[in-house]
């Protein structure tokens, strides 16, 4: 598997603009590459890119495609020379509703017009801000406050990326919220608290940089309301101890980052700790699971 560069040049994979690729061949894009991104043209028509370190084998892409029996449309392939190209090359996503929120990136020039709740994202790490498993979680988090009046104010986004979630929180929870954001990519870190200064939240927003719960801040803010945890199925599965001792009776985690053929395991891992399934979403076979420590 590939992993991004974020210092320094990279190469952008982009393939042929299609009505909707198929969801085989998203899954696989989204799993083999640690960062990809869905646009859209003036027709309506998808561009998917994918972003590659310098190091890119491109006969081992097309190996593990051709392994899992994808096949893989027209793409080309675009050295980007930058010294930091996350920051140079900006993927200018559109505005997108979801639950309460409206989304929308920095290079915008004025605030949407909206009656939802609006979220500025740094676009350029915002890669995640349309993916199912953002969704899911920012549609979990709405379901709790309205349909469970549930109301958090210790919360923990392990895994926090471009601090998306810990956002939401923060924005719909209000004042009285207090968000640690964990993640193990410094340049995750940076970025939240950059998204928290421009959507005026860094009061309430504290990022670190670690090693999921073994971070200092988790354990010294614990015991939390509320965890997101949207990451993968495997690390989903060994932190789910980690996750039952942090959270507090009564308290619920956001679980997503897994697929449907995966949702067993994750959602037993976390019953053998003792929580209890409340609610599970699939969104284009991205699920999100609703847990409570009773």
């Amino acid at each position: 598997m590939t992993k991004e560069n974020k210092g320094g040049s990279c190469w952008q994979i982009t393939f042929a603009a299609a009505e909707t690729y198929p969801e085989t061949l998203s899954n696989f894009i989204d799993e083999y590459f640690t960062t990809s991104a869905l646009d859209y043209q003036d027709n309506g028509k998808e561009v998917l890119s994918a972003y590659a370190d310098i190091n890119f084998n491109e006969a081992d892409f097309k190996q593990a495609a051709q392994n899992q029996g994808i096949s893989l449309p027209p793409y080309q392939k675009t050295l980007l020379e930058s010294s930091n190209w996350l920051k140079d090359y900006v993927i200018k996503f559109a505005p997108v509703e979801v639950a309460d929120f409206l989304i929308y990136g920095i290079h915008e020039k004025s605030q949407p017009q909206t009656n939802k709740i609006p979220l500025q994202i740094y676009a350029a790490t915002a890669f995640g801000s349309e993916h199912p498993t953002t969704k899911g979680c920012l549609e979990a988090l709405c379901w709790l406050y309205h349909q469970k009046n549930f109301i958090p104010q210790n919360i923990l986004d392990m895994g926090t990326g471009s601090g998306i979630l810990a956002l939401g929180a923060a924005k719909l929870l209000g004042k009285n919220s207090r968000i640690t954001a964990v993640d193990i990519d410094d340049e995750a870190v940076i970025v939240t608290l950059q998204n928290a200064a421009t959507n005026h939240e860094e009061d309430h927003i504290q990022a670190f940089s670690g090693d999921g719960y073994k971070t200092p801040a988790v354990s010294q803010n614990a015991p939390y309301d509320l965890i997101f945890s949207n990451i993968l199925a495997r690390p989903l599965i060994e932190m789910a101890p980690a996750l039952f001792q942090a959270l507090r009776q009564g308290g619920y985690c956001i679980l997503s980052g897994f697929v449907e053929e995966q949702k067993d395991w994750v959602i037993t891992a976390h019953e053998q700790q003792g929580l209890k399934l409340v609610k599970c979403n699939i969104i284009n076979n991205w699920c999100t699971a609703v847990m409570e420590k009773e």
